[in-house]
């Protein structure tokens, strides 16, 4: 007589959290894109140098926001702790290829993390192992918040996959690479159009022109990512590829192991002696 495979159950996503993850995807969407769209007459415009400051702050509150109602709705002390071990991880794996061709190997375990544990999961993961790695490599400035917003849906997006409960094997490897190559390329456009409009007369050929209109700036700015760049963009998405079809098949049954054992809906009861 066999015993039924025991499937694993991603921490869900409650409707408050729900809510939040929208309320500060919609604030990072504005803070990343705002040069496309904001009038050359604007405040916005006028006020160029403080933005990066002024979204900085409030993407941390916003992000403290989601942690916090995440926990609420599912994230008790075990998952906490699962939390804790992968953000270090991460963080760890981060600093391994630092300065050397966009070699990140922490990308693969985010996308195998969030596929496993799910999109909100997911999303605080991403954002709490960008922090810890900025603590750990002295990485910490305006630039932080749009990191942890971007690997937050970079991470996010793997939870997100079609097929958690059904696809396994080759073809969910073959999933996940195909992810990863395409959201290493995404999260370097993103962080670029952060940095981008700052750029001032450094690159006048490629830098953001306030009184362009927006196919004039689309131009530009593909032409400073193709620039920039594209060779470390390349490297993460080659690396993450890579990884995620030596290492992925093994680390990901770790990870389903792991979370059926911690049984994270159920809540933590102690008996008295």
């Amino acid at each position: 007589m066999t015993t039924p495979e025991v499937r694993t159950r991603a921490v869900r996503l409650g409707p408050r959290s729900l809510a939040a993850l929208c309320l500060v995807s919609a604030v990072g969407v504005a803070g990343f894109g705002w040069p496309l769209f904001a009038d050359p007459t604007s405040q916005a415009v006028a006020h160029a140098q403080d933005a990066p400051w002024l979204f900085a702050g409030l993407l941390v509150m916003l992000v403290a926001v989601v942690t916090a109602t995440i926990s609420e709705s599912g994230l008790g002390p075990k998952a906490v702790a699962m939390l804790g071990v992968l953000a270090a991880t991460g963080a760890a794996l981060r600093p391994i290829g630092a300065g050397t061709a966009g070699i990140e190997p922490m990308f693969f375990l985010m996308v195998l993390s969030g596929r496993v544990l799910g999109p909100g999961f997911g999303f605080v993961l991403g954002s709490v192992t960008m922090f810890s790695s900025a603590l750990l490599t002295g990485g910490v400035g305006p630039w932080l918040p749009f990191q942890m917003l971007a690997m937050g849906w970079f991470t996010m997006g793997a939870g997100l996959l079609p097929g958690p409960d059904r696809l396994r094997g080759r073809g969910e490897l073959a999933l996940l690479a195909a992810y990863g190559f395409c959201a290493a390329f995404a999260y370097g456009t993103v962080m670029n159009l952060a940095g981008w409009p700052f750029m001032g007369a450094l690159a006048s050929n490629v830098a953001f022109d306030p009184h362009a209109g927006v196919p004039a700036n689309l131009a530009r700015f593909l032409a400073y990512c193709l620039a920039t760049s594209l060779g470390w963009d390349l490297g993460r998405a080659v690396v993450t590829v890579a990884l995620t079809l030596a290492l992925g098949a093994t680390l990901l049954k770790a990870l389903r192991r792991a979370t059926r054992r911690a049984a994270f809906e159920t809540p933590v009861t102690f008996e008295p002696r």
